[in-house]
């Protein structure tokens, strides 16, 4: 029996290393680091904020549903953020006529190719892809640069082909850069400056620490766009799965159901071996 046992688990063993060696080249290698470290403000944490989901609802469709499409959500589920359907109809659907039809845009998919060469794209699950910590400093991150096709760049996505379409309400910002003789130092002064800040090697053993600085007011102080950009961040992490709260709720009561069971379950089982033991 115990040569029995001791084969069993050899095998069990060797099921799942094969397993794990498995996974671990399904997954592939890790992607290769740039050497810049990025350092992102922390995102306002207000998933249940109805306010807040309303006004980046709004905030999507004047700012982002232009171009970029979010054809896996309907706009009958913002009901779910407070709204009714009347409100959603008088003041979110601009390019839909039926309260059940998907977000999508006027452009027609020859005309996306003509203009931008590719489709943007769709926004519907980004939050899930990107997070929402990243998202928020996306839209912190844009400043003025004449080497782009677009005039703008963003300190989180270097290079990135989207116009900062939110320019007036942030104003106009620029790249600022310092240079530290060591890591050390450099990471110490990302660190004070206590907002999105990237430091990057640079030649000659040097570190850059870059942050964005103010050049041009907009029409909102930047604490009142970082509560814009909160708030469309907040919406579109609500997009990506409305139903999350509803889910954890279930989630929640199951686990307490589970848990009365387990205390019923374990009475009857000390009631079946008492007399065994």
């Amino acid at each position: 029996m115990r040569a029995i046992a001791t084969m069993r688990s050899t095998s069990a063993l060797r099921v799942c290393a094969a397993l794990g060696i498995a996974l671990a080249l399904a997954a592939g290698p890790a992607p290769a680091s740039s050497g810049e470290d990025i350092r992102f403000e922390p995102a306002p944490s207000n998933g249940d904020d109805v306010a807040s989901l309303q006004r980046g609802a709004r905030i999507f469709v004047n700012y982002c549903l232009g171009c970029h499409t979010a054809r896996y959500m309907r706009y009958n589920r913002l009901t779910d953020i407070g709204l009714t359907e009347a409100q959603i109809k008088d003041n979110l659907m601009f390019a839909s006529d039926k309260i059940g039809e998907t977000m999508s845009i006027g452009m027609s998919a020859r005309d996306i190719k003509a203009w931008f060469d590719a489709p943007p794209p769709d926004l519907t699950v980004e939050a899930r892809v990107r997070g929402k910590e990243w998202l928020y400093n996306y839209f912190l991150g844009f400043y003025r640069d004449s080497g782009t096709a677009t005039g703008w760049n963003n300190l989180v996505f270097h290079n990135v082909g989207m116009p900062h379409v939110l320019w007036t309400q942030s104003g106009i910002w620029r790249l600022d850069e310092q240079e530290f003789e060591d890591a050390d130092k450099a990471h110490e002064a990302a660190i004070a400056a206590k907002r999105l800040v990237a430091v990057e090697p640079i030649k000659g053993g040097r570190y850059a620490v870059k942050t964005l600085v103010q050049e041009t007011p907009g029409a909102l102080t930047p604490d009142q766009y970082r509560d814009l950009v909160a708030d469309l961040a907040n919406y579109l992490d609500f997009m990506a799965e409305p139903v999350r709260a509803k889910r954890v709720s279930i989630g929640i009561g199951v686990l307490l159901f589970l848990g009365v069971l387990f205390v019923f379950a374990y009475a009857l089982k000390r009631e079946y071996w008492k007399d065994v033991h």
